[in-house]
């Protein structure tokens, strides 16, 4: 980041007094690294609301607004309607209130359309006055053309050696002018597992929260307009494996942050998934899927449905010696396998963080395990190891025609395909340093460095999925210009 440590001080205390929460909120010297510096906020406007509107759960006819303020006491609503600038139709009115989140279901919508709609706030003692025009798109019909878009790791808390605030803001604004239907996050966005590294102990539900708190004006420049569907990666560290009975621990305070200030969807007609109630939390909202145009989009998690620690550990020590003992579990095994029997849809695109959730590569890892069977030394350890279960979740996405499973973690930008399923890794989306991580786990297939982030088309003829790069502006030069197309392919 440029600009001395004084001038960061002086920015940062401008963003608080506006509203922004940002990483150093916290005890300083507690979080592990340099606050990142927020988007500008934007310019006062009518409404004079400093915060976020994040849109998460979109179905045929419905979608939720999740509006947050850090600082401001008042009152809104949003307006809406099908036509740019005409407002026919107004949600309930929400009370505001400082750090407290709060949502609001638009329902009663057609199907398969455009909306556009305005915040309405009215700041305590104050005159309403509405914000700038935003959009959003309702569940596509069949047969229609629609685009969809993904980033990798942001790891906010490695700044300057994987990420820059200018460079995610750029990220963030050149997917917006793609204007996807929604936009997927694949996880470790939310780390937490180094605020206080000497001492993990010590972690308060507070710095906890903070680590969500920091994307809210980030991905609130997407959000607004492209409803957020999250990933859970090994670094935010919500997993069973944490859970001791008790509300005061990382995981519950993760999962509970997540879920208040990004809405994420819980089985309904429109949505299936996890059906478990977790002391503490309640739904987790971690696993779930969807039926979108011609495409059927299922999100997996490893880290709730394994009772061992999948990658690395909260407090410190060796990783698990036994790949074999981490797993999806059975409950989320059996719900993978009737969703992707049951879907008569023409693409099947799946998400998670990482094949198993932990190691490196794609198809080079795709055949170990619950995954594919095998046992590092190539023996067929699976019906043994995973009884009741019949097929690896490989062998399930090649028997029921999935499309292509997007994984992240690996911070590299890979194309790979392995018995007709594509393996797509995707990229950081603000690494100043456009690295190409873990280029040597990658054997077969193209890859590409950092950054930037993915878009897919789907149409009736077929699939397209290309990466987008993304450069600062001192950075750019020939083949380096930022929202040019670095690779792509179509899949009939």
């Amino acid at each position: 980041m440029s600009g001395s440590t004084s001038g960061h001080r002086r920015r940062a205390a401008g963003w608080l007094a506006a509203g922004w929460c940002i990483l150093g909120c916290a005890t300083p010297g507690t979080d592990g690294g340099t606050a990142p510096e927020p988007p500008t906020p934007p310019p006062a406007s009518l409404s004079a609301f400093r915060g976020s509107v994040v849109l998460g759960t979109p179905t045929l006819r419905a979608i939720r607004a999740n509006v947050y303020s850090a600082t401001q006491q008042g009152s809104a609503y949003l307006v809406y309607g099908t036509t740019s600038g005409t407002y026919p139709h107004r949600s309930p009115t929400l009370a505001i209130t400082p750090d407290v989140p709060t949502e609001v279901l638009l329902d009663d919508l057609a199907a398969d359309t455009r909306y556009y709609y305005r915040l309405v706030f009215t700041p305590a003692g104050g005159t309403p006055g509405s914000g700038p025009e935003r959009t959003f798109q309702t569940a596509r019909a069949a047969g229609r053309t629609f685009t969809f878009a993904l980033q990798g790791d942001s790891h906010p808390e490695r700044p300057r050696q994987q990420f820059d605030s200018a460079l995610y803001v750029r990220t963030l604004q050149t997917v917006a002018q793609d204007a996807p239907d929604f936009y997927v996050l694949l996880g470790d966005d939310f780390s937490i597992d180094n605020i206080n590294a000497a001492n993990p102990a010590a972690v308060t539900a507070t710095q906890v929260r903070e680590r969500y708190l920091v994307q809210r004006p980030f991905l609130g420049l997407i959000g607004d307009r492209a409803p957020l569907f999250l990933v859970n990666g090994n670094h935010e560290q919500a997993a069973r494996y944490l859970l001791d009975g008790t509300p005061n621990n990382p995981a519950v305070w993760a999962q509970n942050a997540r879920n208040s200030l990004f809405p994420q969807p819980v089985p309904d007609a429109f949505y299936s998934g996890n059906a478990e109630n977790v002391p503490h939390i309640g739904l987790l909202r971690n696993y779930f899927a969807f039926t979108w145009g011609d495409a059927l989009f299922v999100v997996l998690d490893p880290y709730w449905g394994s009772p061992v620690c999948v990658d690395n550990p909260f407090y410190g020590g060796e990783k698990r010696p036994d790949i074999w003992a981490v797993t999806h579990g059975d409950a989320q095994y059996q719900w993978l396998t009737r969703t992707l029997a049951q879907s008569t849809a023409r693409y099947k695109f799946v998400f998670a963080h990482h094949v198993m959730g932990t190691q490196r590569g794609g198809v080079e890892v795709a055949r170990l395990y619950e995954w594919g069977g095998q046992s590092p030394g190539g023996q067929l350890d699976f019906a043994a190891r995973r009884p009741g279960w019949p097929l690896p979740i490989h062998d399930l996405f090649v028997r029921h025609g999935v499309t292509a499973f997007f994984q992240g973690h690996d911070h590299i930008w890979a194309h790979q395909s392995l018995d007709g399923v594509v393996y797509q890794t995707l990229s950081e989306p603000a690494d100043p340093n456009y690295s190409l991580f873990n280029a040597d786990a990658f054997r077969s297939g193209e890859t590409y460095p950092n950054s930037g982030y993915t878009r897919v088309t789907v149409g009736p003829t077929g699939v397209t999925i290309a990466y987008v790069r993304v450069f600062l502006p001192a950075d750019e030069g020939p083949g380096r210009v930022s929202g040019t197309v670095a690779a792509s392919y179509t899949l009939p």
